[in-house]
């Protein structure tokens, strides 16, 4: 068997304000279910995370004020982690630091060959956004 697609799902405090966060990022609303909505999906491109509002996964945001501090930290949010994949890593810490959004790790070289960086939704979702460098 082989997996043709994968999508995503967060569990989210207030899926309005999440679609609101994305948009901030440069992700676009692209759909929501319900009346009031508690379903949805934002698109950046090829890629969608659906959003699920107070259920189907768990979310926390942990007192931790940078991911990879320590080894508990990456413990202490209780949301997903996923990595996304950019073309300019420090650009894209120029548009989150501007866009007032949480970043927990800034631009690094890291020793597995990626320079990376981290930030964080308000529901402790945990974004490692990165570029190959070789």
């Amino acid at each position: 068997m082989q997996v043709h697609h994968l999508t995503p799902i967060l569990n989210v405090t207030d899926i309005q304000a999440t679609f609101a966060w994305f948009e901030q990022l440069g992700w676009k609303k692209g759909w929501e279910w319900g009346e009031p909505a508690g379903f949805g999906g934002v698109c950046s491109g090829d890629c969608e995370i659906f959003l699920c509002q107070g259920g189907q996964g768990g979310r926390g945001k942990g007192q931790n004020r940078q991911t990879f501090e320590m080894p508990e930290s990456e413990t202490a949010d209780r949301g997903v982690w996923m990595s996304w994949w950019v073309d300019d890593v420090d650009e894209f810490h120029q548009h989150c630091i501007q866009q007032g959004i949480e970043v927990t790790w800034p631009p690094t070289d890291m020793p597995w060959n990626v320079r990376e960086m981290h930030i964080r939704h308000p529901d402790g979702h945990v974004f490692r956004v990165g570029k190959s460098v070789q």
